[in-house]
């Protein structure tokens, strides 16, 4: 070896690093879910001897279509790097003959199949949180409202858990009924008669019952809660995220919120700061 030439040492447990494990399918009805974990988890010699890791369950915002599990990679990988286990979950379409709560059961399915692979992933059954952007905000709500609800369990994995440690909600819609006001609107009555059917007679006593700040109940217990809202949005307004936080606060939950000051829905709402307080939120709360 050259003398000049400087040594740094390796980094035999692979920290700071993340591999994409693409196209897991999560369900009999074919609902796939994109995992991002550190490299350590993969090295079979050093598996044995990792501790059990922090799960992170992120649902993108969709209107509830499709989520596009690949549009936060980037940010994602970054808490893989950072020693979690991270998994974007996609969801059944309601364009697609899958009327809610299809979304719902779904995100819940894969968490408790998450759980039901944790050896196999390395994943700490106890330390599980879910983020999600718009819609898929709406559905980490309903999630942390729900957990372990009967009626909303599939038999898929019935043995395991669907509650979370903790929930994060970024500019997700929590009140449907005050959201979608203009019933005339073809957009509107397109989109409702997909989550609901043919029926306007029971549209709104389905928004209500999908609606987070209708399902908060005083005296139950709940994981905490972060909302964020940019306060420009002109998709969701953030009066959704104030009647949450005020429905949360006053029920006597643990909720903490953050205004973007200027931003509308996605975009230029992402900055370091807002990225950093959802991170923060989940590492004090998992």
């Amino acid at each position: 070896m050259i003398p000049e030439i400087p040594h740094v040492p390796c980094n035999p447990t692979f920290v700071g690093q993340a591999e994409v494990i693409p196209h897991v399918v999560y369900s009999e009805n074919g609902c796939e879910l994109t995992l991002i974990r550190p490299w350590a988890v993969g090295d079979e010699a050093l598996l044995p001897t990792l501790a059990p890791m922090p799960l992170l369950v992120f649902v993108q915002g969709s209107a509830w279509t499709t989520p596009n599990r690949g549009f936060e990679i980037p940010m994602l990988s970054h808490i893989a790097e950072a020693g979690w286990t991270v998994a974007t979950v996609s969801h059944r379409d309601i364009t697609k003959g899958a009327p809610f709560p299809a979304f719902l059961l779904d995100v819940k399915c894969a968490i408790r199949f998450l759980r039901a692979h944790a050896a196999e992933y390395a994943i700490d059954p106890e330390r599980v949180t879910i983020w999600g952007t718009s819609s898929g905000g709406n559905t980490a709500l309903l999630v942390g409202l729900t957990g372990d609800d009967p009626e909303l369990k599939t038999a898929e994995y019935a043995g395991e858990s669907d509650a979370v440690k903790a929930v994060v909600s970024t500019f997700g819609p929590t009140n449907l009924n005050a959201l979608f006001v203009y019933l005339d609107n073809p957009q509107v009555r397109q989109m409702l008669m997909a989550a609901f059917g043919p029926d306007d007679s029971r549209w709104q006593d389905e928004m209500r019952r999908w609606s987070p700040v209708c399902r908060v109940e005083k005296g139950k217990a709940y994981p905490p809660f972060l909302l964020q809202h940019g306060t420009a949005d002109p998709v969701v307004p953030v009066a959704q995220m104030d009647e949450m936080y005020t429905v949360l606060k006053e029920a006597g939950m643990h909720v903490e919120a953050q205004y973007v000051d200027g931003a509308q829905h996605e975009g230029a709402f992402w900055t370091p700061a807002t990225r950093q307080t959802a991170w923060d939120f989940i590492q004090k709360n998992t």
